[in-house]
C-alpha cells in the first residue's frame, strides 16, 4: 500500500510539474521591460490606428512618454485590428535569440499589417500577434496587454 501511495504522489507532482511549466513564456525571447502608456486616437499623429489594419510607432519621445520606449529603447508598435487594438515591442525576436543583438523591426512599406526586420528579413504578420510569417525568425514579437474605451488606448505589461 506504501509504493501505491508514493506512485500516486510521485503522478500527482509530476502533473503539477507539467502544468506550471506550460503556463510559462517559451516564445518570449526579448526582456521585460516596464511598459506603460495611454495614446488618443484622436490625435494627428496617430490618425492611422483609426483606420482597421492601421498601425503607429511609438517611441520615448512621442509626447515624452517615459514607459514607451519597449525593450532596449527600440519603440513599440500598435496595430489595430478587428475587434482590439495589438501592440509589440520593435525588437527583433530572432536576432536577439541568435546573436544578442537590439534592432528595431520596421512597418512594411507595402503593408501596415506587417513588420519587417531589416538584418534577418523575417516578416512577423501584426495581425496575427506577431507571429513570423516569412523569413528566418521563429519567435513571435513580444506583445503588450492593451485596452480601448473608444477614445484612448492604454498600452502596459504586467
Amino acid at each position: 500500500m506504501r509504493s501505491d501511495s508514493k506512485i500516486i504522489f510521485f503522478l500527482i507532482y509530476m502533473a503539477f510539474t507539467a502544468v506550471q511549466s506550460s503556463c510559462t513564456k517559451k516564445n518570449d525571447v526579448i526582456p521585460d521591460v516596464i511598459v506603460d502608456f495611454t495614446l488618443d486616437i484622436n490625435d494627428p499623429q496617430f490618425v492611422n490606428l483609426n483606420a482597421l489594419g492601421g498601425s503607429a510607432i511609438i517611441n520615448p519621445n512621442t509626447n515624452n512618454w517615459p514607459y514607451a520606449a519597449g525593450f532596449d529603447g527600440n519603440g513599440i508598435i500598435v496595430y489595430r485590428g478587428v475587434d482590439e487594438f495589438l501592440a509589440y515591442d520593435r525588437t527583433c525576436p530572432h536576432d536577439y535569440s541568435v546573436n544578442g543583438l537590439s534592432i528595431r523591426v520596421n512597418i512594411s512599406p507595402t503593408s501596415s499589417i506587417d513588420a519587417v526586420c531589416p538584418k534577418c528579413g523575417t516578416t512577423y504578420s501584426l495581425s496575427a500577434n506577431g507571429t513570423p510569417s516569412s523569413g528566418v525568425g521563429r519567435y513571435p514579437l513580444k506583445n503588450y496587454r492593451t485596452n480601448f474605451d473608444g477614445r484612448y488606448v492604454r498600452v502596459w505589461n504586467n
